[in-house]
């Protein structure tokens, strides 16, 4: 699914949404110069493989939050992680990198990526910011409507605390 084909999949399933268009973004760094409406809801999105490169997970988290891959493996029992390749995501969701956004879990047919969202996205903000698989716009939803759209393609989704995953800035 391309950009078009997520506002079409929006507007057909009747979802309120908002749409920022803006320059290409290829990571958090790069949005400090965009003015977003809801800044407490940019999402950050991992894409990550185990040392097997037998499991695949799209790990959602607030933009502002780094995560530890080594705290987020041991706490969920799973064998090393590393980033995917470029291969790996163009092979699996169909992306380029800067592009990556749990609408790309709408391209994973097999639904072999396991999704991994940040529960502070719906206990706090109740609004979500990912791209729609093209990284010059951001949609904002409800992230429990985002959820039901992945769902519904059959894609596993856990609703984690990411808390004690994170990196911890020092004072």
């Amino acid at each position: 699914m391309n950009k078009q084909n997520i506002y079409d999949l929006l507007k057909a399933k009747n979802i309120k949404h908002e749409i920022t268009e803006h320059c290409a973004l290829f990571s958090m760094k790069d949005t400090a110069d965009v003015i977003f409406p809801y800044p407490e809801a940019e999402a950050k999105n991992l894409f990550v493989r185990d040392d097997k490169k037998r499991n695949y997970y799209l790990i959602t988290v607030r933009g502002d939050k780094r995560l530890d891959l080594k705290a987020f493996r041991k706490k969920f029992g799973l064998r090393a992680l590393s980033f995917a390749s470029p291969a790996d995501l163009e092979d699996k969701l169909h992306l380029i990198p800067g592009s990556v956004s749990p609408f790309g879990l709408l391209n994973d047919n097999s639904c072999s990526v396991t999704w991994f969202v940040d529960e502070e996205f719906s206990n706090v903000s109740h609004i979500i910011g990912i791209h729609p698989n093209d990284n010059t716009a951001t949609v904002w939803l409800n992230p429990q409507a985002l959820m039901q759209i992945i769902s519904d393609h059959g894609t596993t989704i856990k609703m984690i605390d990411l808390n004690d995953c994170l990196i911890k800035e020092e004072i």
